[in-house]
């Protein structure tokens, strides 16, 4: 049986406080993308379980990967038979986009349909909510304004099927600390949800992402890519989540080969990605 985790977005990205327990309170919108890793399970043999990936490399123990920790997760609560993983990581790491907590919440749907349980998708976001707070959001996989420290979710009525997207991600990672440091939370003046019912191209100035300001003193060059996204044409232009990928949000198909000739001038290493949206 095999599956295809996509990648998502943040529209927006608010810090709105710090809580007693160290977590931030926020807000962001965020919204799925076909930019796809692939997660095949098949029954193990000689009941061994095994993983393999490829792909982008993963460092650490594979044993710590979240796709094994989804597995380890269901079968204490419910009759999971052995099974080989394989996945391919194709979503970039430490860029903001969600790939793992997506292999995460895919692993838990694929076992569930596998292994016959007969989970509904609320228990099944519940479940997922004790691996990220993101995970819960790829069980539906549907555009949502999450609150709280990123687990409340709130279904929107939002589609960007029409338009083009295109992602770039640099060779900078950027640790969830990093993007923290130097952030003042503050409760924006207007909402999210005020904000994405306006034209696309009035966003701009509007639509913030609060990680940016910290993020691009740090490293310029990510600040630079969000300019030239702008000076390529795109409509909107933003770091998803903590980055280090920014995206365009491009009326027309843009053209790809001025913007990498201009990105080869100032960058030294990136990945350019042109997904789009399923909806």
């Amino acid at each position: 049986m095999i599956c295809f985790p996509n990648a998502k977005i943040n529209l927006g990205l608010n810090i709105i406080s710090k809580r007693e327990d160290g977590y931030h309170n926020l807000e962001t919108l965020f919204y799925p993308v076909n930019l796809n890793d692939v997660l095949e399970i098949v029954p193990a043999q000689d009941q061994k379980n095994v993983f393999v990936q490829y792909g982008t490399p993963i460092s650490g123990n594979p044993s710590d990967n979240l796709v094994m920790k989804a597995y380890r997760l269901l079968q204490s609560r419910y009759e999971v038979p052995e099974v080989a993983v394989y996945l391919r990581k194709n979503i970039p790491l430490g860029a903001g986009l969600g790939g793992g907590s997506s292999d995460a919440a895919f692993m838990l749907k694929i076992l569930n349909e596998f292994a016959g349980l007969g989970i509904d998708n609320r228990r099944l976001e519940a479940l997922a909510s004790l691996l990220g707070a993101d995970c819960p959001f790829f069980i539906e996989n549907r555009p949502v304004f999450a609150e709280g420290i990123g687990d409340k979710f709130t279904t929107v009525d939002l589609s960007l099927k029409a338009y083009h997207l295109l992602m770039v991600k640099p060779d900078i990672a950027i640790s969830t600390k990093e993007a923290y440091a130097g952030v003042q939370p503050q409760k924006p003046r207007r909402s999210i949800l005020e904000i994405i019912v306006k034209p696309i191209d009035e966003w701009k100035g509007q639509l913030v992402n609060d990680f940016e300001q910290n993020v691009f003193v740090r490293h310029p060059e990510i600040g630079m890519i969000k300019q030239q996204l702008y000076d390529a044409g795109a409509l909107y232009a933003s770091m998803s989540g903590s980055g280090s990928a920014v995206f365009g949000i491009f009326e027309s198909q843009p053209a790809v080969t001025p913007l990498f000739k201009r990105l080869s001038q100032t960058l030294s290493g990136f990945h350019l990605y042109n997904p789009t949206f399923p909806m």
